[in-house]
Formats: structure tokens, C-alpha cells, sequence
């Protein structure tokens, strides 16, 4: 059997445990705003352009804008992640240097 270290919960970032509920809520919001929508669109003020910007600006814009912002630490982890192997990695061979080809030089 296997001994894995225990790790405190404080070095344990916070928005895995909070992602699953944040697409719950996100879903429960742009069922809410689609229902605003058909409210729009069903009455009889109401109009199918209302209905749509009703439902992209009360629903889609701020769980777009949220979802962007709470994936912000994912985002910023995983490109750490990519230049920590670009830098670890040795030098295949198979790519030439950005510098191979001289600049060309201007005549006075």
C-alpha cells in the first residue's frame, strides 16, 4: 500500500471545490433569464428583439463574464505549467533558432 503525503487544505486552491456549484448557479441564471425572455416575447408589448437582447444582456454577458473571471487562476496555472516544460525541455534539434536567417542590410 501506498503512503501519499497529507497536504493542508490551505495549499489546495479554493475554486476547485467552488467550480462544480458555480455551473450549477450559472445554469440556474441563464434558465431565469431565458424565462425573462419568453416572458418578453410573449407579451403582447413585447418584441422578439427585446426577448433576445433580454436574454444575452441579463444571461449570457455576466456568465460569460463571470465564468471568464473565475477561470482566471486555471488559466494563469496552466500557462506557468507550459513555460516550465518549454524551459525544463533540452533543445530537440528539430526547430531553428528565430535568428537564423541575417537581416538584411540597407545601402548608404
Amino acid at each position: 500500500m501506498r503512503d501519499y503525503p497529507q497536504y493542508p487544505t490551505i495549499h489546495v486552491a479554493l475554486q476547485h471545490f467552488f467550480m462544480p456549484a458555480l455551473i450549477l448557479v450559472a445554469i440556474g441564471w441563464l434558465y431565469v433569464a431565458l424565462m425573462m425572455a419568453v416572458a418578453e416575447a410573449s407579451d403582447p408589448a413585447g418584441t422578439i428583439l427585446g426577448a433576445f437582447l433580454t436574454f444575452v444582456l441579463y444571461g449570457v454577458g455576466p456568465v460569460v463574464l463571470l465564468m471568464y473571471l473565475m477561470s482566471h487562476p486555471a488559466r494563469r496555472a496552466a500557462r506557468r505549467r507550459r513555460e516550465a516544460q518549454a524551459s525544463a525541455a533540452p533543445e530537440a534539434g528539430g526547430e531553428t533558432p528565430a535568428d537564423a536567417v541575417a537581416p538584411v542590410r540597407e545601402e548608404a
